[in-house]
């Protein structure tokens, strides 16, 4: 996915301001963020909400970006492999080749297995479909190919809002930031 990036939120807290921000997001979903993390709308239906170090936006497909992204109808639209419709049951996956592994773009990603599934409160009243997935990432080479790591790819669904959140670092926080989200 080729698109810009714009900056949603980068006004640098005062000082003597908390150490996090509100993050307005489609539906009335608020979540409380820290104020270090950066907020980039892609696209309006795909929002990347930056942790921690990232080198390079290119996309979704991108390798090196610790990030997490809030999608709409759009982006779980295309969602799946093949660029068919996301579901719950197979991991999000918005491409119709193989891609690099998120941590190493030397490497590239290998299949998606199961690791957990459930619900999951999202703020008072919104319960999402929980999807952990274990991927292997893979040195591909001219005879075999070797597995060289893994990564998780955690999946918070609500299909009457039309969210998706993805994050593939297991980013520290988000599952108790998500539990503590606020609707209007």
């Amino acid at each position: 996915m080729a698109c810009g990036l714009a900056l949603v939120a980068a006004i640098p807290a005062p000082a003597s301001a908390s150490s996090t921000k509100p993050l307005h997001l489609r539906k009335g979903l608020t979540l409380t963020i820290p104020t270090a993390w950066k907020v980039y709308k892609v696209s309006p239906d795909w929002t990347r909400v930056v942790t921690g170090s990232c080198p390079k936006q290119r996309g979704f497909r991108d390798s090196g970006c610790r990030s997490f992204w809030v999608l709409g109808p759009a982006a779980i639209k295309i969602g799946h492999e093949g660029f068919s419709p996301y579901e719950p049951s197979r991991p999000f996956y918005p491409a119709s080749d193989v891609g690099p592994c998120v941590y190493d773009k030397n490497l590239w990603t290998g299949e998606f297995k199961l690791a957990e599934k459930g619900l999951r409160q999202i703020g008072p009243g919104h319960k999402a479909h929980y999807r952990d997935w274990k991927a292997a990432c893979m040195h591909i080479g001219q005879t075999k190919s070797t597995v060289k790591g893994y990564f998780h790819q955690r999946e918070w669904f609500l299909p009457s809002s039309k969210i998706l959140i993805v994050d593939q670092w297991r980013t520290r926080g988000l599952a108790t930031i998500l539990k503590r989200a606020a609707w209007n």
